[in-house]
């Protein structure tokens, strides 16, 4: 018998590090050394002249994992694989800013059915798109052949993140106090949670197929919105926080990803304090509105599966708001006030 006989290419292996070299190295850093192909990556922390000991005096490494969930499912039926990839590592960034970090590289683990060196490489042009949107270097990963787990044209990925802040300025919730404002930041659409609900009110109950276009998502197709990548808002945050001594403007940020905006705020708000958030303060995107329609799905349940159209929440000192909004808006973003920061034995509260 070969190891080929029993499901596993080694050559196909090979060649698909020719395939993704050219997506791998369009990261590509001063601070990284080496190149694709090693048994490990490596990554300068002292280029530029020590820019380390200039930028940190204390440098925190920070680290987060991640996964795109049953989004995959949808990206196979779709034969839409080049997007799923910058889902991967907005989920993963995305939390590593939430206590200030600057995210420095990025990692892949992808398991799949069977190795086929262009359509891997699909996934692998998404995590480098990703990769490039967040400013960190894709410095290695791993692509397992498991033919015994997975269908041929089936896989699953992990992320993993790391970045570096000053130990001054990382950002924790501590210094929350009341007055403070809740600023939202808007979502594009679903990003990567809530997929098991949503194929199955969509898809199942609702009978739509992926190539449908409601009226109610104005000319796109139901793949579309669910497949619209997860926003990444690694640079408009750190370049809205950048000119502050941090602690003292940015008090706590949060992603919204998996528990919707109640279970995700609740983590970064310290004990006697409350988010009094306003749910009159933005208009709910359509495709969450299919969702509870078609499943039906009770408002208090897409509350808690969904972001519902704000993707990251940022708490900032009362004074310093409009400016950091108007700096978040010169970056493109869509933000508004959701809220304030009130004394309250309950951590979050709607209004």
């Amino acid at each position: 018998m070969t190891y080929k006989a029993a499901g596993v290419d080694i050559d196909e292996a090979e060649r698909l590090v020719d395939v993704i070299r050219p997506l791998v190295e369009r990261t590509r850093v001063p601070r990284m050394m080496g190149s694709i192909g090693g048994f490990a990556g490596l990554f300068r922390l002292d280029y530029d002249e020590n820019i380390f000991r200039r930028n940190y005096r204390e440098p925190v490494l920070v680290a987060c994992t991640d996964g795109v969930g049953t989004k995959i499912r949808v990206a196979i039926d779709a034969g839409r694989l080049n997007t799923v990839g910058i889902d991967l590592v907005a989920m993963c960034v995305n939390d590593l800013i939430c206590c200030g970090a600057e995210p420095l590289f990025f990692l892949d683990y992808l398991a799949v059915g069977a190795l086929r060196p262009e359509r891997i490489a699909q996934i692998v042009k998404g995590i480098s798109d990703g990769c490039a949107r967040a400013r960190c270097a894709l410095l290695g990963g791993e692509t397992a052949e498991m033919p015994d787990f997975y269908r041929p044209k089936e896989f699953d990925m992990a992320g993993f993140a790391v970045g570096v802040a000053e130990r001054s300025r990382i950002v924790d919730g501590t210094n929350m106090e009341p007055g403070d404002v809740v600023v939202a930041l808007a979502s594009d659409g679903l990003h990567s949670n809530g997929f098991g609900l949503a194929r199955r009110a969509l898809l199942g109950r609702g009978r739509f197929r992926l190539t449908d276009c409601p009226p109610e998502l104005g000319g796109a197709s139901v793949g579309d919105e669910l497949l619209r990548p997860t926003r990444i808002y690694v640079r408009p945050v750190l370049r809205a926080i950048s000119p502050y001594r941090v602690k003292r403007v940015v008090r706590a940020m949060a992603n919204i990803t998996g528990g919707g905006i109640a279970g995700n705020c609740r983590r970064v708000v310290p004990d006697g304090l409350s988010l009094r958030l306003k749910r009159s303060s933005w208009a709910v995107p359509p495709i969450f509105d299919l969702i509870a329609a078609k499943g039906p799905v009770d408002p208090i349940e897409m509350m808690r599966v969904f972001n519902m159209g704000v993707g990251f929440v940022m708490v900032v000192a009362r004074h310093f708001a409009p400016a950091v909004m108007n700096r978040l808006r010169r970056a493109g973003e869509r933000c508004w006030v959701l809220g304030k920061v009130r004394e309250g034995p309950a951590k979050l509260q709607w209004a």
